[in-house]
């Protein structure tokens, strides 16, 4: 079975919908806004802005019957814009973080999470990654907290132009080992 997400204009799963089974860099050709999301199948990530940008949210199989008040936990989602699918993934994970962009700086390699890079590593930043093995979601918080970024195999040379936000620091990663 493939994976599905729909997304509703209005609160309760009402209202116009959009049904989306891979990546979509612009909802909003198709829905004026979104209210709430059902996630049929699959794990998917979504983001504020069209393309892939901005404020970022993992949602997996489930319903979230208003996203104002469930993605809210300190997030200004105003709305929906673009979802990426997240394929599920079986074997091994591994990632290079660089304490400064392009690579520079301070290398750690993970296989697995890391609930705090600066007590586990004594690193005071996260700036840039290789991602050898896996999907991953990398937080500015300790303790998988604040907002998140998805990174997927690939090299990020800035994490700060990943995420469309020039503020943000990765302190935190862990793992997408969730049966998307």
């Amino acid at each position: 079975m493939g994976k599905v997400i729909v997304f509703y204009e209005e609160r309760n799963f009402q209202g116009r919908n959009y049904e989306c089974m891979s990546d979509c860099s612009d909802i909003s050709s198709d829905l004026s806004r979104v209210s709430s999301i059902r996630v049929e199948s699959g794990c998917f990530m979504v983001y504020e802005s069209n393309s892939f940008r901005g404020n970022q949210f993992f949602l997996k199989t489930g319903e979230y019957y208003d996203i104002q008040r469930m993605l809210g936990m300190g997030m200004m989602f105003d709305t929906i814009r673009s979802c990426r699918m997240i394929p599920q993934h079986r074997g091994a994970f591994r990632m290079k973080i660089y304490e400064r962009e392009s690579f520079a700086g301070q290398m750690i390699e993970l296989m697995d999470d890391c609930d705090s890079i600066m007590d586990r590593f004594r690193m005071s930043d996260c700036q840039s990654c290789h991602v050898l093995d896996g999907h991953w979601l990398m937080y500015e918080q300790p303790h998988y907290r604040g907002r998140m970024i998805y990174v997927r195999p690939g090299e990020y040379r800035s994490l700060r132009e990943v995420m469309g936000i020039g503020t943000m620091r990765i302190m935190s990663m862990r793992r997408i080992t969730d049966m998307c």
